[in-house]
């Protein structure tokens, strides 16, 4: 288990209640009051840690080790039907956007994410969960597709950003975004958008476009990361912190900003401390918002995402 620095004192606690309980089972002392004692200090700690995160806390619990990604809420949520599609028809297959069909319950769906990886190896394979322009006209063809057979789209956000290198340039990353954002919000079936990690610049907001836009308790979404925030207005990553408060990044301060549909609470200690519940609280939420969305035409669709853009940032003095 990996423990981030603001949850060390969890990690003291579980050290003192196994030293606890090996005594108890090597020798004839009776521990189990002092084993009780430990167990109430340390849910009293989580409690107390994980219900006061920072805006930074929460940006390095969306970026924990252990946090399930893509393919993982995938899997879990499909239950063995997910089919994954590949290919741009164009360049080459971006292996840091995934897609594909799956089925929840009856319902197929097309699904579309950022995958980043789990180790050194899996990490470059997937470079980082950063997407090339390639990766996002995958994405875009996989969701014309899904219109084309009247399949709900849902869309997994995490990423750092879109991959910033010149060949990505080259091969007009910009253009590729933009054209995706200009598709979705004109696509006739209904999209689910699941921020599930780090939700960052326009790498996001190729596929985030969506007639529901869910976050995760602690994820974040923003313009810039608070690190790169930092080096740009201070000259300097350690003013980090104070970026990540002024960004109004996390998924309270977007649903208050009302760029958000609504906030999927995590279990304590974040999405990786019981990953069977995060899956199970995220497909259920899916389910529920497209069968709000099914009743609706594919022009009452379309109009009603339109409308609800073109609302943001609109201020009544």
């Amino acid at each position: 288990m990996e423990y981030l620095d603001f949850e060390l004192p969890i990690k003291e606690l579980e050290e003192q209640l196994n030293k606890c309980a090996i005594i108890g089972e090597e020798s004839d002392v009776d521990v189990s009051e002092t084993c009780k004692q430990i167990e109430k200090k340390l849910a009293d700690t989580r409690k107390d840690i994980y219900k006061n995160l920072t805006a930074w806390q929460r940006v390095q619990l969306s970026r924990h080790p252990n946090r399930p990604y893509t393919l993982d809420y995938i899997n879990a949520m499909c239950e063995g039907t997910f089919l994954e599609l590949f290919g741009d028809r164009n360049v080459k297959d971006d292996k840091a956007m995934i897609g594909g069909l799956g089925k929840i319950g009856d319902q197929s769906y097309m699904f579309v994410g950022h995958q980043k990886g789990h180790n050194t190896k899996t990490r470059q394979y997937r470079n980082f969960g950063m997407a090339n322009p390639e990766g996002y006209r995958k994405a875009l063809r996989l969701m014309k597709s899904a219109e084309k057979f009247g399949v709900p789209v849902v869309c997994l956000v995490d990423t750092p950003g879109a991959y910033a290198g010149i060949e990505a340039e080259e091969r007009g990353q910009g253009e590729a975004i933009a054209r995706n954002i200009l598709e979705m919000t004109r696509l006739k079936v209904p999209i689910i958008v699941v921020i599930i990690g780090e939700g960052a610049s326009g790498g996001a907001l190729g596929i985030g476009v969506g007639d529901k836009v869910l976050m995760l308790e602690n994820t974040w979404y923003s313009v810039i990361s608070p690190e790169s925030c930092s080096s740009i207005l201070w000259r300097s990553w350690e003013y980090k912190e104070q970026a990540a408060e002024s960004l109004k990044l996390t998924s309270v301060d977007m649903k208050k900003q009302k760029l958000i549909d609504e906030i999927i609470k995590e279990p304590l200690g974040g999405a990786h401390a019981n990953r069977e519940k995060t899956f199970k609280t995220v497909k259920d939420k899916i389910t529920s918002h497209y069968n709000e969305l099914k009743k609706l035409s594919p022009k009452e669709l379309v109009e009603s995402r339109m409308n609800k853009y073109s609302e943001m940032g609109v201020f009544n003095g």
